[in-house]
């Protein structure tokens, strides 16, 4: 065998070796979360998400008018055409921004002085709905859902933060 030969191995090797990396930067369960989104997204059911898939999941969510360039604009963002493959990598780069879960926690405990771990709900739809990036009433009440209030009427935002940077509750492991 000459070094000819073997070259196209390595590069079929360091290829699956590429792409299998993306799947060991998430947990089985989060695969199959995203493997379920990715099979919504994929309305034509061809294995990859296109302008058109985009669009009709667009129409499922109720946002009927959505243009041409925001779509191709969102489409560049992929490196290739989206197969299951580049839609979990590119969930990956941009997990990869998310900050890590103790300065979301720092965050909390400002309003936290006593290191209790908890918020009071009230407090919290107060802050979230005037400051900054403004909440509004349903996404408070959906955020509440998500991560119900203990019988006082607390947040519990260290689980929070944990769900936040892990996608999923720490009660579920």
């Amino acid at each position: 065998m000459n070094g000819i030969e073997r070259a196209p191995k390595k590069a079929k090797k360091k290829a699956a070796e590429a792409s299998s990396n993306v799947f060991s930067m998430f947990e089985q369960a989060q695969i199959q979360e995203f493997k379920e989104a990715f099979t919504i997204m994929d309305q034509n059911r061809d294995g990859f998400i296109d302008k058109s898939d985009l669009r009709d999941t667009f129409c499922a969510l109720g946002r009927l008018n959505v243009g041409n360039d925001e779509l191709d604009e969102m489409l560049k963002m992929a490196p290739g055409p989206i197969n299951f493959t580049i839609f979990l990598s590119m969930f990956g780069e941009k997990l990869k921004g998310t900050d890590p879960e103790e300065t979301i926690i720092n965050a909390f405990k400002i309003f936290d002085p006593e290191g209790q771990g908890v918020l009071k709900g009230e407090d919290i739809k107060y802050y979230i709905m005037s400051q900054a990036d403004k909440f509004t009433e349903a996404e408070v009440e959906d955020m509440f859902a998500n991560f119900p209030l203990d019988v006082a009427g607390n947040l519990d935002y260290k689980n929070l933060c944990y769900v936040i940077t892990h996608g999923e509750d720490k009660e579920a492991e």
